[in-house]
C-alpha cells in the first residue's frame, strides 16, 4: 500500500530531525568526522553479519559512489556546513534537496518535471526558511558551499538509488552502503583525528542510538521507500527533519516558537501534501474500476 510505504518513510526524516538533540546532549565537544565514522561502519557491519550476504564484485563500484554520495560525502559537508553557518541557514540550504532531486530525476531517470514538483519544493524550501532561519544569521562562504554540495550529494545518493537497485532485499542493500560509507570514511577520520577519544557512558549511548537507530534502522526505512516511491516525493519528506529538531527543542529544551516558525512549519507540511497530490492520484486512479 503505498501510503503506508510512505508513512514509513517518513519515519526516517522525522528520526534524523533528533540528531541535533542527541548530539548536542550526549556527544558534545567531538569531531564530526569520529561522529560520522562510528555512526555508519558499526551498522553497516552489524546489518552485514544479520544479512549474511557480501556484494558482488560487479557492484562494489556503485556501492562506493552510493556510499559516498548517501554518507562520507554528505555528512562530511554537513557537519562543515553547520560548524561554519548558524543551523537556520545550514538547514535552508539543505532544502533545496527536492528541487535538485526534480531535475536529476528528469535527467538519470527520464521522469518528468511537474509544475506541482517544483512549487511543492520551493514552498518546502520558503517552509523551512521560515521555520529555523533568524534575522541575525551570518553567511560564510564556504559553509554555504558545503551546505549546497551536501544537499547536491544526497539528492544525486536519492535519485542513483532509485535507479541502481539490487536484487537485494531493502536490509541487504543498507547494509552494503552503511559499510561502503564507512569505510571510506575510516582513512579520512584517521588523518584528521590520529587519536581516538576517550567515550563516556553517556557519549556510547548518544552513539548507540545514532548508529543503530539513527544510522541503520532509518536507511532501511529510507531506501525501502526509494525503492517503491518517485524520489522527488519522497525528498520531499526531508521537511520532517528541521520540523522535528524545532518541535523537540520546544518540548526538551525549553525553546519558544515564534510565529513565523508555526507558519514555516505550515508551509512545510503543505509542501507534503502538494508533491504527494500525484500519489493520491493514483491510489484514486488504481482504486476506480476499468470501464
Amino acid at each position: 500500500m503505498p501510503i503506508r510505504t510512505l508513512l514509513l518513510t517518513a519515519l526516517a526524516p522525522a528520526i534524523w530531525g533528533s540528531s541535533y538533540f542527541v548530539t548536542t546532549t550526549f556527544l558534545p565537544g567531538h569531531s564530526p568526522l569520529v561522529v560520522a565514522l562510528l555512526r555508519a561502519l558499526p551498522a553497516g557491519l552489524l546489518l552485514l553479519v544479520m544479512v549474511r550476504q557480501l556484494p558482488p564484485l560487479s557492484w562494489l563500484p556503485k556501492l562506493l559512489v552510493l556510499g559516498a554520495l548517501n554518507f562520507s560525502l554528505f555528512w562530511v559537508l554537513l557537519f562543515l556546513s553547520a560548524y561554519r553557518l548558524p543551523g537556520g541557514v545550514a538547514a535552508t540550504l539543505g532544502a533545496v534537496q527536492p528541487l535538485a532531486v526534480v531535475f536529476l530525476s528528469a535527467l538519470l531517470l527520464k521522469t518528468q518535471i511537474r509544475a506541482a514538483a517544483i512549487a511543492a519544493a520551493m514552498l518546502s524550501i520558503a517552509g523551512v526558511a521560515l521555520l529555523v532561519l533568524t534575522p541575525a544569521a551570518e553567511l560564510d562562504a564556504l559553509g554555504v558551499l558545503a551546505g549546497l554540495g551536501g544537499a547536491l550529494s544526497m539528492a544525486a545518493g536519492v535519485v542513483l538509488t532509485r535507479k541502481w537497485q539490487p536484487p537485494v532485499a531493502p536490509l541487504t542493500f543498507t547494509a552494503w552502503q552503511l559499510t561502503a560509507g564507512g569505510l571510506l570514511l575510516m582513512p579520512v577520520a584517521l588523518w584528521m583525528v590520529p587519536e581516538m577519544p576517550v567515550f563516556t557512558a553517556a557519549n556510547i549511548l548518544g552513539l548507540a542510538y545514532m548508529s543503530l537507530i539513527g544510522g541503520a534502522l532509518t536507511y532501511i526505512l529510507w531506501f525501502r521507500g526509494l525503492a517503491r516511491i518517485d524520489p522527488s516525493q519522497v525528498s520531499l519528506l526531508g521537511v520532517l527533519s528541521p520540523l522535528t529538531a524545532v518541535i523537540l527543542g520546544w518540548l526538551l529544551l525549553g525553546e519558544s516558537l515564534t510565529p513565523n516558525q508555526i507558519l514555516g512549519a505550515a508551509l512545510a507540511l503543505f509542501s507534503l501534501w502538494l508533491g504527494q497530490a500525484r500519489l493520491r492520484w493514483r491510489i484514486k486512479r488504481a482504486a476506480t474500476p476499468a470501464e
